[in-house]
């Protein structure tokens, strides 16, 4: 008999009725902790830290998509307690046999288990997981937890992978409509932001009460017509994706990436004066202007022209306002030669 089963005559001691009303009580916590964000990358980290609590493990990790729009799942930068080989890619293609198999099975998994099922990825492997847990919802697979080393060295009881796999239950719905929030602020060609998603970034940065400075980087690709006009429209697509990734590889971490419209795009830099948003409008300007678009044997390369406003809390009403000084010092850039950065007055 497994030990979670009673026989049928025996009733539950009130230790266990009361476990069980508390074990729902904190299951009711968790998913409207995990409904109240729609911000995918503060979600994912909320999953974790209540997998950590509420299981007492020591490491805990979560391979899921890096980015709302895409399918493979990698482990996600802020795991815990994990020794990882950043050599190593920790990553599980959408068509793998693992993938599949559990966007296919509800339930927790050893490594072992899965080993002798469909076989496991070796960066998996290394790290050592106990408990490997599917994070499902509406037919499709989230994401997969990884746990390790339970802080009192038991292994999970049948009644613990169950509420496993309550959490995770919860856990997918919450990434399910993060998801389609963050794809209806993505343009999907590119993968940065839409513009309206910008602007209302902007306007959230203007209403803080303890202001920080910020600033605003207008970009425009030149020449783009010509491109379009000589090598067709799907090249200019190629080359807009170019100038998309240089972009985001450029920008920092709490930068925002967008694609304003057509062939610009936009920047909005928090805690940024002029200094610091020369420097980053600089970096992305050159980092454009290193790339090369390679499309059917056709090489590419493009410059773009950008123009920055500093947030200036007379000046600028309102976001439309702050919005129009940076496309003047764009134009600015244009009307002098191009592949340059004009600062707005």
């Amino acid at each position: 008999m497994a030990t979670n089963e009673r026989p049928p005559d025996e009733q539950p001691t009130r230790e266990e009725l009361e476990k069980e009303v508390f074990d729902l009580r904190q299951l009711l916590e968790i998913s409207k902790s995990l409904s109240s964000t729609l911000e995918y990358h503060e979600l994912i980290d909320s999953i974790l830290h209540i997998c950590v609590g509420q299981m007492r493990v020591l490491r805990a990790g979560i391979f899921t998509r890096k980015e709302p729009v895409s399918d493979d799942l990698v482990l996600h930068r802020n795991y815990i307690g994990f020794e990882v080989d950043h050599d190593i890619e920790y990553r599980i293609p959408a068509e793998s046999p693992l993938y599949r198999f559990l966007r296919e099975n509800r339930r927790c998994y050893e490594p072992g288990e899965l080993e002798r099922k469909v076989g496991l990825p070796s960066a998996i492997a290394r790290l050592e997981p106990d408990l490997l847990v599917p994070v499902q919802a509406k037919g499709e697979l989230h994401g997969v937890l990884v746990l390790a080393e339970r802080i009192d060295q038991s292994a999970f009881t049948p009644k613990e992978q169950d509420y496993l796999l309550s959490v995770a239950l919860f856990a997918g719905i919450a990434i399910s409509n993060s998801v389609l929030f963050e794809r209806s602020r993505t343009d999907m060609m590119t993968q940065l932001k839409m513009r309206h998603t910008l602007e209302s970034c902007v306007a959230e940065l203007r209403s803080e009460t303890h202001r920080h400075p910020f600033a605003l980087v207008l970009l425009d690709i030149d020449h783009f017509k010509t491109v379009n006009d000589t090598h067709g429209h799907n090249v200019g697509d190629e080359v807009l994706k170019t100038v998309a990734n240089a972009l985001r590889s450029s920008i920092r971490q709490n930068d925002i990436a967008a694609r304003y419209g057509g062939e610009e795009f936009a920047a909005l830099l928090p805690d940024s004066g002029k200094r610091a948003a020369w420097e980053v409008a600089e970096r992305i300007r050159n980092s454009v202007a290193s790339e090369v678009t390679t499309h059917d044997e056709i090489e590419i390369t493009v410059t773009v022209s950008a123009g920055i406003a500093v947030y200036d809390a007379e000046r600028d009403i309102t976001t439309a306002d702050l919005i129009k000084r940076a496309d003047q010092a764009l134009y600015r850039s244009k009307q002098e030669g191009r592949n340059r950065t004009t600062v707005a007055d």
